[in-house]
């Protein structure tokens, strides 16, 4: 057997709160089953034309020291943890930083935490991640608030939010290598909306069920297609849930983590949310990883 290509780093900010060490948390899992490095890193301003960093080498000595001292706190959770990168980062903003770091190194993701005003155990992304989720070119991963807390040693159950669309394949085809290397069990999950809500009641209930078995037909061979694809050795399967997609996916507790895609129509080799994957960053039980479209 050949053995698995490298990929590049985790990298994960970290600003003391207990939403970095929720990233940092699932940023060193990811990179433990992954076995490739983990970037910590902590973002100050840089100096800029105006406002108070201005040529003041004084106040850039002072935010890089305190940057230094933030970053101390990673030092302390990661005492166990070998052959971790601590960076000091100079930027414009803490996602510009992470954003510029994450391509530098070729990362293979960019993880953070959600905000402070999610719920306990739920997804809530912050304004880092939104402008990460705006752009990256690298999958950005959210951890769940209170992650911390969660004993998390291995990726074995691996989601994928699947739709028969560019953006979907990108998402399955990187959750495919994940399982893959780290042998993980892969589950699809395609959402059919309830009869209710696929058309207006007006048609009568005969037309409700002939539209939704259309819909459960297209959606199963898209799922089998799908399945065909993916190498003999991943165990996988395929689901169809029935509701409100993002209800349904939110409330997944069955895996490890969820893929899914970017905006279909948005460009390509960037992350940009489309309308479901933002509504679950914000409130999904399961870390979410949002893939570039191919």
């Amino acid at each position: 057997m050949s053995a698995p290509e490298p990929v590049g780093p985790v990298v994960t900010g970290f600003d003391g709160s207990p939403s970095a060490e929720d990233a940092l948390v699932l940023a060193r899992a990811w990179a433990r089953v992954l076995g490739t490095g983990l970037v910590v890193a902590t973002v100050h301003p840089s100096p800029a034309p105006i406002s108070s960093g201005r040529v003041d080498a004084e106040w850039v000595a002072d935010r890089h020291h305190e940057a230094e001292k933030v970053l101390e706190g990673a030092h302390g959770l990661l005492a166990a943890v070998d052959a971790v990168d601590y960076r000091v980062v100079a930027s414009s903003s803490a996602a510009h930083g992470l954003h510029d770091l994450a391509e530098e190194l070729g990362a293979s993701v960019i993880v953070v935490g959600s905000s402070s005003a999610a719920a306990e155990r739920r997804l809530f992304a912050g304004s880092t991640a939104d402008r990460l989720l705006a752009g990256s070119q690298a999958p950005v991963g959210v951890a769940p608030a209170g992650f911390r807390d969660r004993n998390i040693s291995v990726l074995e159950r691996i989601g994928v939010a699947f739709v028969d669309t560019p953006d979907g394949h990108a998402a399955l085809d990187l959750a495919v290598r994940l399982a893959v290397r780290v042998s993980a069990t892969l589950t699809l999950y395609s959402v059919l909306a309830g009869e209710a809500e696929l058309v207006m009641p007006v048609i009568g209930r005969d037309a409700e069920h002939a539209f939704a078995a259309t819909a459960q037909d297209r959606f199963q061979r898209a799922l089998d297609l799908a399945l065909a694809g993916i190498p003999a050795g991943v165990p996988a399967g395929a689901r169809i849930l029935t509701g409100n997609v993002v209800d349904v996916l939110a409330e997944l507790d069955e895996v490890d983590v969820l893929f899914c895609g970017s905006r279909g129509y948005g460009p390509a080799r960037r992350v940009l949310l489309g309308g479901v994957s933002s509504r679950l960053v914000r409130r999904a039980r399961s870390p979410i990883v949002v893939v570039p479209r191919g």
